[in-house]
């Protein structure tokens, strides 16, 4: 409850974010929905580019989200935090600023607003890009915000599954479940960066 940090070790310097970059995502989302901007209900298009980019073409994680059909944003939410989507990645940018750099803009608006001083997210998913950094003291900067200005949100984490176009699928976080009492947040990987993740 004090925020105080316990132990550190190499905790600025830069690496890929990986799908931890959903987390900005998420937090991005959130604050559109605690502002009114949309509801859990507003339902966005699914993109050819969404669908090709982050749905079933791309043969990365995907919650499958038919091509022109329309994902209310909490089943979106569920398919970004659960099945770690990238499609619901995607949508979601998309719906809210008609682009992943536009979306991305905005992820960075928020970084620089919670002090995360070392992070430059280049799009929603986190796949590598030139110029996309974070570090794991940012990483760990957003996750506070999550949990002190999001908590109502949190539960959505820690989902165990999430069944979307009838496609059945448990919790993508290898850490649910491998240690007592970890409830999220995510884990990523970068072909830079190797494995990362922000757990609590």
């Amino acid at each position: 409850s004090t925020g105080t940090l316990l132990n550190s070790r190499n905790a600025t310097v830069a690496i890929q974010p990986g799908s931890t970059a959903k987390l900005m995502t998420a937090a991005v989302v959130f604050d559109a929905l605690s502002s009114g901007e949309i509801s859990e209900d507003t339902a966005f298009p699914v993109s050819e580019h969404a669908w090709r980019s982050g749905g079933a073409p791309s043969g990365g994680p995907t919650m499958f989200a038919a091509l022109k059909s329309e994902v209310p944003v909490l089943d979106l939410l569920k398919g970004l935090l659960v099945q770690n989507a990238n499609d619901a990645a995607i949508i979601l940018a998309e719906g809210l600023d008609g682009s992943e750099d536009a979306f991305a803009t905005r992820m960075n608006a928020l970084a620089e607003r919670i002090g995360m001083t070392g992070s430059r997210f280049a799009n929603p998913t986190g796949a590598d890009a030139p110029g996309a950094v974070t570090t794991t003291a940012d990483l760990g900067r957003l996750a506070a915000f999550i949990l002190s200005r999001h908590k109502d949100r949190y539960g959505l984490f820690s989902l165990p599954e999430f069944t979307w176009n009838g496609i059945f699928q448990r919790n993508k976080n290898p850490l649910l479940g491998e240690i007592a009492g970890v409830d999220g947040l995510a884990a990523g990987s970068s072909a830079k960066s190797g494995y990362n993740g922000v757990g609590s």
